[in-house]
């Protein structure tokens, strides 16, 4: 019982942080269609700008997650603008090799900067073991849920309730209607950048407080392609049931079976799932008449 429990908590907590990595995906699809294959590295620099404010310049926890913000959405933006912008209305298969472009070209540049070597960043989160259920967990594991949950149902209220939210999924759901009653398609395209970097900082964080600050943390954000194929890649809710349901399979498997075999397993769920429900769990199926 303890094994299990260890498992299902570690699971759930990776799966929360996919969770939150996945959404930055999924609100940029939904907003300009755009499949961003540069995700993992969103997590990476986010990860390696709060690492340089708050271990390499000494600066307290707060002004270096509002520093490491305010980089991210910088970053975001340029990208948006600089970058993908000029492609609107360009074949899809470009903008994919863009991105994919993209994604290397961050890589390098954290490498240039920081090397390959692990660093080793001050605990954030408290790690006492808990008891729960008959197992001992750290207790970061639990808080990162909590965490991961508070910051989802940010987001989920923000869509849901406020002003540009609606504007958002009005965006989403047709560019052409929405500019007709006046929203700015552009401006929602930088908004959908903008908080997709933040969520992938704080998944960033998360994952080198729970780890450690290096490469890994990018291969890490490669799992959000299982996670918004198994949930629906224009799913919110479907980020959440496919981050959890990845991260748990992830840690059963490694768990009960084999390390390595776990570090697959999520792609294989991938393939079937693009077999059997290509569009995920929640996601909107698309039928186009000609």
């Amino acid at each position: 019982m303890s094994t299990f429990t260890n498992l299902l908590i570690y699971g759930l907590a990776d799966g929360a942080i996919l969770a939150l990595a996945a959404l930055g995906f999924v609100l940029i699809y939904k907003a300009t269609g755009v499949i961003n294959f540069a995700q993992g590295e969103f997590l990476l620099i986010g990860a390696y700008m709060f690492y340089s404010a708050f271990v390499l310049l000494g600066l307290p926890f707060t002004f270096a997650i509002l520093i490491a913000a305010v980089g991210a959405v910088l970053l975001a933006l340029v990208v948006e603008r600089l970058v993908l912008r000029p492609l609107i209305g360009e074949n899809p298969i470009s903008v994919i090799m863009v991105t994919i472009g993209l994604s290397l070209f961050l890589k390098a540049c954290v490498q240039m900067l920081f090397g390959t070597a692990v660093r080793e960043m001050p605990a954030i989160l408290p790690t006492n073991p808990v008891a729960v259920f008959g197992g001992q967990v750290p207790l970061n594991r639990l808080l990162v849920i909590a965490i991961a949950a508070v910051v989802l149902t940010g987001f989920t209220s923000f869509f849901r309730y406020s002003s540009h939210g609606v504007a958002m999924r009005a965006v989403a759901d047709d560019q052409q209607a929405a500019m007709t009653v006046g929203i700015s398609v552009r401006r929602i395209f930088a908004l959908a950048w903008a908080l997709a970097a933040v969520s992938a900082l704080i998944a960033g964080v998360l994952v080198a407080d729970v780890g450690a600050v290096d490469g890994r943390i990018a291969a890490f954000g490669l799992l959000v392609f299982p996670v918004v194929i198994l949930g629906g890649l224009d799913s919110v809710p479907g980020t959440v049931v496919g981050g959890l349901a990845i991260g748990v399979l992830k840690q059963m498997v490694s768990g009960y079976a084999d390390p390595g075999l776990a570090e697959v397993i999520p792609y294989v769920v991938l393939v079937a799932i693009l077999m059997v429900k290509p569009y995920g769990i929640f996601g909107e199926s698309r039928i186009e008449r000609v």
